[in-house]
């Protein structure tokens, strides 16, 4: 039979480090901001007229402060949550690898191995705080905690199972501010079209009308006012896809931990 404080020492030390944060949360956005100033910046002395209207909108008279412009930055802001999302799930995942619990065939937890798993699990959540803490340790926590209170196997895994819901809500709340931005950008988007109109027939009626000129010049200003939704459009769509990949890629890591704690810690629950 192979302990548990054997089983930790030997794989909780070499798993650790791999689930360590290298950026906050607001360095990550900074820098995805900082980028797109740069691709903006790319973009203006690189690209042709033709792409540049749509993209940067270049022959504004306002250039830098375009719609186009804005919007890249909003695009930043909803590529910067999702590789924040994708970080904290790659770490959710790693917290597997730790070895929390034991995974052999003949271990079964009774007193002294729950008050080693709940000492391991407490320190683990309160070197983060309980709100930042991962799921695999907070799940274990309350498992433990119900077991050792009531020593009712059923109410354990009601807990886990409620637990497993309400940290699936956490992991909804923690993408509104993406779903904010995909709603933002095609708004800014309209927004840019009815500016563009609106300038587009303000020159029409400032025009000379017998100007043979003045159709292909208001069909030109017409044809930019489209592009912020346009582009507005592409950018929704790339945000859209990569958040249900995200999240859902989020959500497993979490069944993975309940289907963990159900397998190596509900079935291994020593009723005495």
């Amino acid at each position: 039979m192979v302990g548990l404080a054997e089983q930790q020492d030997r794989n909780g030390a070499a798993g650790r480090p791999r689930v360590r944060r290298v950026f906050s949360h607001p360095v990550i956005l900074i820098l995805c901001q900082a980028s797109a100033v740069l691709a903006i910046y790319l973009m203006d002395a690189l690209l042709p007229d033709g792409a540049a209207a749509i993209l940067i909108d270049r022959e504004r008279s306002t250039f830098p402060a375009t719609v186009q412009n804005l919007m890249w930055l909003v695009f930043a802001l909803g590529v910067g949550e999702l590789i924040v999302r994708l970080r904290d799930a790659r770490a959710e995942r790693g917290q597997l690898r730790i070895g929390y619990l034991p995974e052999d065939e003949t271990t079964i937890l009774q007193a002294p191995e729950l008050r080693s798993l709940y000492a391991t699990t407490r320190a683990e959540i309160g070197a983060v705080g309980r709100s930042r803490g991962r799921f695999l340790p907070r799940l274990i926590q309350r498992v433990v905690t119900q077991f050792q209170t009531n020593q009712s196997l059923d109410q354990a895994n009601a807990l886990l199972n409620s637990s497993l819901e309400l940290f699936l809500h956490e992991i909804d709340l923690r993408y509104s501010m993406i779903r904010y931005v995909v709603w933002a950008i095609p708004t800014l988007g309209f927004i840019g079209t009815v500016i563009g109109i609106s300038l587009a027939l303000a020159f029409a009626g400032s025009a000379d009308l017998q100007d043979p000129a003045l159709l292909a010049e208001l069909t030109t200003r017409l044809a930019v006012a489209f592009n912020t939704t346009l582009l507005a459009l592409v950018m929704s769509t790339v945000l859209v896809l990569v958040q249900h990949a995200v999240q859902a890629y989020e959500e497993k890591a979490l069944n993975d931990a309940g289907q963990y704690c159900l397998d190596h810690l509900i079935n291994r629950l020593y009723v005495g």
